[in-house]
């Protein structure tokens, strides 16, 4: 039952997430557009076999991920490890009656697959030179792009800064898979500075050498610590003068030491000369 004064809540109540969903308003639209914070991105122009299959009809197709392998006779993956329709993995090439006895076929096959990388990256560079005329790229692929080995390339729209020019050549340094350490140095290139800070590790043994470095580490922390109270638990006068006297002893106590050596080195050592004493003990031996 209701109670008097209770107002009833309208929820949807999702019992298997245990959820409930209240009421809700849909808020007017924005009446003030605001702008953006930079400009609208352009359009990237189409590329030269983009426009080709628009002109011809021609739509993208996606390809399937697993093609019949006609060498083992089923079905593997297109494309990494295993893959069907290997090339490496043909131990045995059939020869055909036009090939040239003298050529190797294996090498020609490796010729042919470096020439279809060239052109096809040929191509790309040419798809942003294209690009760049439009300034339809960001700033370090842009400067990339007007120095590419392409006849025909268009010079910077604008000039360019020194900071962009430090940004696209540490971008291109540290583009390998070492970060640009086993790459050739320019003549007169710096070498790379490392940015972040080396972890350095104490030993787990300690020694006489960098084993001490956490005993060391250790009394610096307590020395801190003792400092920031010492007038409450050190007794600095009481101090001064336990260690004035230890070094006095220590003093008297080394002093002492060198007359005693000065002292026997200035005695001479006198040896008795018994007669009959050799005598006697021949006799007694016997």
């Amino acid at each position: 039952m209701e109670m008097e004064g209770e107002k009833q809540h309208k929820f949807d109540v999702d019992l298997g997430n245990l959820v409930a969903f209240d009421s809700y308003h849909t808020l007017p639209p924005p009446l003030t557009k605001l702008h953006r914070e930079k400009h609208l991105p352009k359009p990237k122009p189409p590329t030269k076999w983009e426009a080709f299959a628009k002109k011809k009809g021609i739509q993208k197709r996606k390809k399937d991920k697993i093609v019949y392998d006609e060498q083992s006779g089923t079905w593997k993956r297109r494309h990494g490890y295993d893959r069907a329709n290997d090339e490496e993995a043909i131990p045995i090439i059939e020869a055909k009656p036009t090939d040239d006895p003298e050529e190797d076929p294996f090498a020609k096959r490796k010729e042919n697959k470096k020439n279809r990388i060239e052109k096809q990256e040929k191509n790309r560079l040419q798809n942003l030179k294209e690009a760049a005329k439009f300034g339809a790229l960001p700033s370090h692929v842009q400067l990339a792009a007007t120095a590419l080995p392409i006849t025909g390339t268009q010079a910077a729209p604008k000039k360019v800064t020194k900071d962009e020019l430090g940004n696209v050549a540490g971008i291109a340094a540290t583009a390998t898979a070492s970060g640009g350490k086993f790459d050739k140095k320019l003549a007169g290139e710096k070498p790379q500075k490392h940015e972040g800070k080396y972890r350095k590790f104490l030993p787990v043994v300690e020694g006489t050498g960098i084993g001490s470095l956490e005993r060391e580490q250790t009394e610096k922390i307590l020395n801190k610590i003792v400092s920031k109270n010492s007038h409450n638990i050190l007794n600095v006068e009481k101090a001064v003068t336990m260690h004035n006297v230890k070094k006095e002893k220590k003093r008297r106590s080394e002093k002492g030491k060198a007359s005693a050596t000065t002292d026997k080195k200035l005695k001479t050592q006198k040896k008795s000369f018994k007669k009959g004493s050799s005598k006697k003990g021949k006799t007694k031996g016997k």
